[in-house]
């Protein structure tokens, strides 16, 4: 533009564009330029300190979301989703500026890497927004290692409708969880069964998360779970304040490595 506008006509100009962006909009495409931006003021949004107030979800609402989200997003997704997703309905800001799909990456394990259970990935996160109290993620990582999953069946389910077989994962590894469930039933690891199965424990995962964030809310939270015998016998030589200390873990040791002690 080689001439100068007075700030009247700025102003007039500025009110046609924006109109016409918003028909756009409406019409479902933009009348802009494909490169042409526009730059809105800043409006600053007060963001609470962690973590963030909690309010008591339902158990049930908040599986469904999780497995219909796991088809969607995949397992970490799910869980996620299905607790800040309720909370985002139920609570409104600050849960409305969380874009959900951010905990995608750990569908799989990591995309795909098969390390922590993508179900606990997301739900741990979801926790850990609401309460600095960390036994509740031990809580939850350590039940899923010793619970026969899955046990819970939504009304409508996406791949089959059967009972599947259940299993113990003994970690919280997706690669461990998924290859026992598969030597349990029989099922293929690309089986629709075996992702009906993620879906339906992903499901069970942001349900338990919440039945624990529930008891947080009421005062009557207390962690009941404790670490193996093999963890607790390990730790004792291989643990940080042992004499060789060269592990820092609490998964069950055994299962990966055998005992060295025995044979």
């Amino acid at each position: 533009m080689t001439e100068e506008v007075s700030r009247r006509d700025f102003v007039r100009m500025a009110g046609v564009a924006i109109g016409g962006v918003a028909l756009g909009a409406v019409g479902g495409y933009s009348i802009l330029p494909a490169k042409e931006t526009i730059v809105t003021k800043d409006v600053p949004i007060e963001v609470p300190e962690h973590p963030w107030t909690y309010t008591k979800l339902d158990v049930e609402k908040v599986k469904k979301r999780a497995y219909d989200a796991y088809f969607v997003g995949g397992c970490s997704y799910g869980s996620f989703e299905g607790i800040i997703g309720e909370l985002q309905e139920k609570v409104g800001h600050p849960f409305t500026s969380i874009p959900t799909i951010m905990s995608k990456y750990g569908k799989g394990g990591t995309v795909g890497f098969g390390t922590l259970c993508g179900a606990l990935n997301g739900a741990s996160m979801a926790i850990n927004l609401v309460s600095t109290d960390l036994n509740m993620v031990t809580e939850v990582v350590g039940e899923y290692t010793e619970t026969e999953y899955p046990t819970w069946k939504p009304a409508v389910t996406k791949k089959t409708d059967i009972d599947l077989p259940l299993s113990v994962s003994g970690s919280p590894l997706c690669h461990v969880s998924v290859t026992k469930w598969c030597e349990a039933s029989g099922y293929g690891s690309g089986s629709d069964e075996r992702k009906e199965r993620c879906g339906r424990l992903t499901g069970e995962v942001a349900g338990r998360a919440v039945e624990i964030l529930n008891e947080m809310a009421e005062g009557s939270f207390a962690l009941a779970f404790a670490n193996p015998d093999s963890v607790t016998g390990c730790n004792g030589c291989h643990g940080d304040d042992g004499n060789i200390a060269n592990v820092h873990a609490k998964s069950d040791c055994v299962q990966c490595h055998g005992d060295p002690h025995t044979g």
